[in-house]
């Protein structure tokens, strides 16, 4: 099987990586998308600078609107512009969108096929102290069920931007995850970022061992899989990691050339297992080429307060619960 090699890590040395806020990586992106065309525009709940949606508002204020915290209007709203030919792109935190103006999203944007961007800013327990009722964990979920929609979760800030120019040029609702904290930078700027692409970020290359493991992942876990695929490496294993950072559409070809190569999967995200991008890999191989699979992210459970390296441990999504989680085939 010829990997879909687009861009390969060698070594990374946690001790000496680049740190970025990932919502950094849109605000940037979103400004630029500003600059290329006046058709783009920006509404945000009352979080500005949180979202970095600040940026762009900056640049065009005059094509920046503040709608104060009513995220179910601010569904509506966008929606209007989306429909008078502007490219709507809104921001809050992603507990309150999509999670508390859901429906709006689901009528108002999806079910009227209008092109609005929604972007999910402070998703995942890495928000931290913040605590579970801040912490969306359910988001992917509750944004693939929904006919017309596009999911992307970028691994970083780099991937970000890319996905936010990309985006805005593409027709059709979207939405867009963001994580809070600082996130390892581990793309640059010639890796290649396509919607609906996935690609391989880590390859050991092809081993006469029968130690085989193909290790799907999203958003932050993907600086995690990566750090799990050297120690696989060093320990015999034949292991790649792919890159999903679009759950839907799922690049179904990819994901089928991982499952025959390696025979078993380990997926990882920073979400519920249930209904994120483990189940989306684990729906599709039912049907085409079941495999064992091992899922890395949040087990029916709820955020809690906590630091970033505190709470991975909780949840068990750092590189040593992959590791153990292929261990364990």
């Amino acid at each position: 099987m010829e990997s879909r090699l687009y861009y390969t890590i060698v070594k990374i040395d946690s001790l000496h990586i680049t740190y970025v806020p990932i919502r950094q990586g849109f605000g940037e992106g979103l400004r630029e998308a500003g600059e290329k065309d006046p058709q783009v525009v920006a509404l945000c709940a009352d979080l500005t600078d949180s979202t970095k949606i600040s940026l762009f508002k900056e640049k065009f204020p005059d094509r920046f609107f503040e709608v104060g915290i009513t995220e179910q209007n601010m569904s509506g709203v966008a929606s209007g512009m989306a429909k008078m030919g502007k490219i709507p792109f809104m921001a809050s935190y992603a507990m309150f969108s999509p999670g508390r103006n859901w429906e709006q999203i689901r009528t108002t944007i999806c079910y009227n096929d209008v092109n609005v961007k929604i972007v999910g800013a402070h998703a995942g327990v890495s928000v931290g102290p913040d605590g579970g009722t801040h912490q969306a964990i359910e988001d992917i979920a509750l944004m693939r069920v929904l006919p017309r929609m596009t999911v992307v979760v970028p691994c970083d800030a780099i991937e970000a931007k890319k996905a936010t120019l990309a985006l805005a040029a593409m027709n059709g609702a979207a939405y867009i995850r963001l994580g809070r904290e600082k996130s390892a930078i581990v793309t640059d700027e010639t890796t290649s970022f396509e919607i609906g692409k996935a690609y391989t970020i880590f390859d050991s290359g092809v081993k006469d061992s029968l130690k085989k493991v193909g290790i799907i992942a999203c958003g932050t876990l993907v600086y995690q899989a990566i750090l799990a695929a050297q120690k696989l490496d060093e320990e015999g294993y034949e292991v790649a990691v792919l890159n999903v950072h679009t759950i839907k559409p799922l690049d179904k070809e990819s994901v089928l050339s991982f499952a025959k190569r390696f025979g078993k999967l380990v997926t990882a995200e920073e979400h519920q297992v249930a209904g994120g991008l483990g189940s989306a890999v684990a729906e599709y191989l039912a049907e085409n080429f079941p495999v064992p699979i091992k899922f890395i992210g949040i087990h029916d459970r709820f955020g809690q307060s906590g630091t970033q390296e505190e709470l991975f441990k909780e949840y068990k999504l750092t590189a040593e619960d992959v590791v153990t989680a292929t261990n364990s085939f």
